[in-house]
């Protein structure tokens, strides 16, 4: 196995008394494609918001690649990209003036740019679409301009909370595929999903987090032995007690 890109180290993370994030520990591996899954406020989003230095934790370390985040916020950003979980397009501009305006923001060229925009929208299917208002875009197509967004500026480190939500099954498969691509080409990946079939498919490592503690971690494979059952929705279910779509 690779070297861990991520460490975090007791992390804790309160809002006043209310505690988001509870002594949670962990290592992600580089070019690993890692899982993060829990009910709806088990801690993941809150987790991925101080990864990316958004949020500062109350308590614990985090490292990314090497970096502290708090300490050295730019460097970490500079390797990041981050799909949240709330899609946020501009709905008076186009697909692609989306794109490249969040591009911009990393100082790319703007050739480089603008082929970088190009090769992501060819890829995940807005041709003929580019140019169109993302007003008149469906929500699937704006989770996945989100997704470009992210990636516009080809970071090392990608999070993705919940990037295929609200597509229909054939865009879900082409973005699965699409972030096999990635991980091909060495990329790290976090992802949030509350499809288990998605996690099943995509993910090297699972991580389960419930009440801001990680409860379980392991390949697909170690947590169906370790708790006797045959999917991965059935070690959710012993684990927290209730199906992860009755979160949603």
């Amino acid at each position: 196995m690779n070297e861990p890109i991520i460490v975090i180290e007791d992390l804790v993370k309160r809002f006043g008394d209310s505690t988001a994030v509870d002594n949670l520990s962990l290592k992600i591996f580089e070019g690993e494609l890692f899982g993060l899954l829990g009910p709806n406020g088990a801690g993941k989003t809150t987790t991925i918001n101080v990864l990316c230095g958004l949020f500062k934790p109350t308590g614990g370390k985090v490292l990314v690649d090497g970096f502290d985040v708090q300490k050295e916020t730019s460097k970490v950003k500079s390797l990041i990209g981050v799909c949240p979980q709330d899609t946020a397009v501009f709905k008076y501009l186009t697909g692609r003036e989306n794109v490249e305006l969040f591009g911009s923001l990393y100082g790319l060229p703007k050739e480089k740019l603008r082929r970088n925009a190009s090769t992501l929208l060819n890829r995940l299917g807005f041709n003929g679409y580019a140019d169109v208002l993302t007003s008149k875009y469906s929500g699937g197509m704006k989770r996945r301009l989100s997704l470009i967004m992210a990636l516009v500026h080809d970071p090392e480190i990608a999070f993705l909370d919940e990037p295929t939500v609200g597509m229909d099954p054939q865009s879900r498969h082409a973005v699965w595929t699409f972030l096999r691509e990635l991980k091909g080409h060495g990329k790290t990946i976090i992802l949030t999903t509350h499809y288990m079939e998605e996690a099943e498919n995509l993910c090297d490592r699972i991580g389960i987090v419930d009440h801001g503690k990680l409860i379980a971690v392991g390949t697909l494979d170690e947590l169906k032995e370790q708790y006797g059952v045959n999917c991965l929705e059935d070690v959710f279910m012993q684990l927290t007690g209730r199906k992860i779509r009755d979160e949603m």
